[in-house]
C-alpha cells in the first residue's frame, strides 16, 4: 500500500470518528434541536433564522427550536452547517428514544431469528446452498433502519414475477387494491386500463385479471419487500407498509415471453407504481424491451434488477434487463452470509450497482417457507429499501433513491471492484451517512509480495495446498490478481494453521482478496474435478495486520 493510501484511510477514519455520537443512533430524518446563542432572536428577528430550514419552536425561554431540512441532505453535512452558523450555539441531531424493554422495536414475527439479511448476528442458515455460517453484521441494519423508518402504504412495488399469492396471510394487508375494478362489474374492464377484473393485479401470461402465483418465486420475492409485521406471523419484509402490486407475466414454470414482459412493465407505469422489482432475466438485448423501461423511467419508476446468476462478469457479458443502460435500472448481485460475494452471483465494476443479501433466503413460497438463493432474492431487500425511503418524503425521484442507497452503501473488501458501491444499509441511506470505511478489509493492510501460480489452464483431478505465514501477524488475506475457476466444481478452500475453514471461492472472480483468517498463517487447498479446465489463478501478495 502507498503511504498516500494509508493517510487517505487515516483522513477518512478521522472523519468519520469526528461525528460517530451523532452517527451512532437513530434520529429523525432531516430534524436537528438547536440552541441559539440568543433566545432573543425569536421574537426580535425571528426571518434570520430562516436560513436554518423549517424551524419551530420547542423552548422559547432557553432559546431551543427543532431545524427541520430536507431529507436527502446528509446528516454530517446538516449538523456542519448549522454548528457553523454564527447563531447556533449547538445543533443535534432528533434522536429516536423509545421505552426499555421493548427489544429496540424489533417486530414479533416468530421467524425474524433466521432473516440474516435483515440481522445478522452469526447465526448459521440452511437453504438450497446447504448451511453456512454467518458473520456478524453482514446485513442491511434493518433493525436500527426501523427505528427511524417502517414504510408507508402510499408507496406501491410492483413485483414483476410469477405471480403473487395475495392470499397469504402475511402479505394479504400489504397487497394493493384496484378499487375500481373491486367496486365495478364483473367481465368489464372498469377503469380501461386493458386488464379486465385486476383487482390485485394482472397476469399477462393468461391474459386475465388474476395474477395469484402458481411458481412460488414473485410470492418468495414480496415476501422480502412487504411481509407484514407485529402480526406473530412468519417472517417480516424490509417495508412494514407498502403496497405490493402482482403483476405477472412468467408462468407455473417460470418462463415468459419478451412480448409479455413488455406488457407487464407498461401495466405496472400506468398503474401508478414507485419501484419495480425484476428478479428475472435471460435473452439477448431487446429494443422494445430497452424502450418500456425508458417509459418507466420517464414515469420516475425506480428499475429493480437482479444481475443474474451465471457468475459472470457484466462488464463483459451484460444480462438484460439488469444490464440496460437506462438512468432508472439499478443492478443488484448477491451476497453470502459470511459477506463473500455469492459464487452464482453476476457481477460488475460498472455494470453492477449494489450487493444485497442473496443466499439461503427465507420467505414464502407455494409450499410454504422455504430458503432459496440467487440475484433474486437480492433485489427485492433493494426495492423494499427504496420503499422505506420513498416513505420519508414521497417526492424523491428513481435518481435520488438511487443515489441515497448507493452513496451509503458498505464499502466491503469481497466486493471491491465487483459493484459500483457497495453492501445495501438501510438504516444509513435512510438518515444519508456516508458508510465508515471497514478497518478489517485486507486493502488497508500492509502488504508483502507473493507470486504462485496454478497451470494455465490447471489440471483435472487436481488437488494442490499452498501455505503462507507471516510472522506475528493476527489476520492476514491472499491477494489474487486474476481468478477464474469453474464456478462449483473446481474450488479454493481456505483454513488456518488449525484447519478451521474461513470460506471458498469458486468461478471468474477477477483480481480479489481471500477470506481474511485470524492468525499468522493461511492455508489454500484447491481441488480440481475431472471435466472443464479454466484460467486458475496468480497469487500476487499477502495482506496482513
Amino acid at each position: 500500500m502507498t503511504h498516500g493510501r494509508l493517510l487517505g484511510a487515516v483522513i477518512a477514519l478521522m472523519l468519520f470518528s469526528s461525528s460517530a455520537v451523532a452517527n451512532e443512533f437513530p434520529a429523525v430524518p432531516g430534524e436537528y434541536v438547536v440552541k441559539l446563542k440568543n433566545a432573543a432572536v425569536l421574537a426580535s428577528n425571528p426571518s434570520s433564522l430562516n436560513s436554518l430550514g423549517k424551524v419551530s419552536v420547542i423552548n422559547a425561554k432557553h432559546g431551543l427550536v427543532l431545524a427541520q431540512r430536507p431529507v436527502i441532505e446528509t446528516r454530517s453535512n446538516a449538523l456542519q452547517t448549522l454548528n457553523n452558523n454564527p447563531l447556533i450555539e449547538y445543533a443535534e441531531p432528533n434522536f429516536i428514544y423509545h421505552i426499555i424493554g421493548s427489544a429496540d422495536q424489533l417486530p414479533n414475527d416468530p421467524e425474524l431469528g433466521r432473516l440474516w439479511g435483515l440481522i445478522n448476528d452469526g447465526q448459521g442458515t440452511n437453504g438450497d446452498m446447504g448451511d453456512i455460517t454467518g458473520k456478524a453484521d453482514v446485513d442491511i441494519d434493518a433493525d436500527k433502519a426501523w427505528a427511524v423508518e417502517t414504510g408507508s402504504k402510499e408507496v406501491i412495488v410492483a413485483v414483476i414475477d410469477t405471480g403473487v399469492d395475495y392470499e397469504n396471510p402475511d402479505l394479504a394487508a400489504n397487497i394493493f387494491v384496484n378499487e375500481a375494478e373491486l367496486n365495478g362489474e364483473p367481465g368489464v374492464d372498469d377503469d380501461g386500463n386493458g386488464c379486465i377484473d385486476d383487482i390485485h393485479g394482472c397476469d399477462f401470461s393468461a391474459n386475465d385479471g388474476d395474477p395469484q402465483d402458481g411458481h412460488g418465486h414473485g410470492t418468495h420475492v414480496s415476501g422480502t419487500i412487504g411481509a407484514s409485521a407485529n402480526n406473530g406471523l412468519g417472517v417480516v419484509g424490509v417495508a412494514w407498509n407498502v403496497r405490493i402490486l402482482p403483476v405477472r407475466f412468467l408462468g407455473n414454470s417460470g418462463g415468459g415471453s419478451l412480448a409479455d414482459a413488455i406488457k407487464a412493465i407498461d401495466y405496472a407505469t400506468t398503474m401508478g407504481a414507485h419501484i419495480m422489482n425484476n428478479s428475472w432475466g435471460g435473452g439477448g438485448y431487446s429494443q422494445a424491451l430497452y424502450e418500456s423501461i425508458v417509459r418507466a423511467r420517464d414515469a420516475g419508476i425506480l428499475f429493480v434488477a437482479a444481475a443474474g446468476n451465471n457468475g459472470s462478469n457484466l462488464d463483459q457479458t451484460p444480462t438484460y434487463p439488469a444490464s440496460y443502460e437506462v438512468e432508472n435500472v439499478m443492478a443488484v448481485a448477491a451476497i453470502e452470509p459470511t459477506g463473500a460475494l455469492a459464487s452464482f452471483s453476476n457481477y460488475g465494476r460498472v455494470g453492477a450497482h449494489i450487493a444485497a443479501p442473496g443466499a439461503n433466503i427465507l420467505s414464502y413460497t407455494k409450499n410454504g417457507l422455504e430458503s432459496w438463493s440467487g440475484t433474486s432474492m437480492a433485489a427485492p431487500h433493494v426495492s423494499g429499501v427504496a420503499a422505506l425511503l420513498l416513505s420519508q418524503d414521497m417526492e424523491q425521484t428513481y435518481d435520488v433513491l438511487k443515489n441515497r442507497m448507493m452513496a451509503s452503501a458498505r464499502p466491503m473488501a469481497t466486493l471491491r471492484n465487483k459493484v459500483q458501491s457497495g453492501l445495501l444499509n438501510a438504516y444509513y441511506a435512510l438518515t444519508n451517512q456516508v458508510a465508515p470505511i471497514d478497518l478489517d478489509d485486507p486493502f488497508y493492510w500492509q502488504k508483502m509480495t507473493e507470486e504462485v501460480s496454478t497451470d494455465h489452464p490447471y489440471e483435472d483431478n487436481f488437488t494442490q495446498t499452498w501455505t503462507f505465514t507471516v510472522p506475528g501477524a493476527t489476520k492476514v488475506a491472499v491477494y489474487f490478481s486474476k481468478f477464474e475457476t469453474e464456478r462449483g466444481y473446481d474450488v479454493v478452500t481456505f483454513t488456518d494453521a488449525d484447519g478451521k475453514v474461513y470460506g471458498t471461492l469458486s468461478g471468474n472472480q477477477g483480481e480479489t482478496f481471500g477470506p481474511t483468517i485470524d492468525g499468522d498463517t493461511v492455508v489454500i487447498t484447491f481441488r480440481t474435478d475431472g471435466s472443464v479446465q479454466r484460467y486458475g489463478f496468480d497469487i500476487s501478495g499477502i495482506a496482513y495486520k
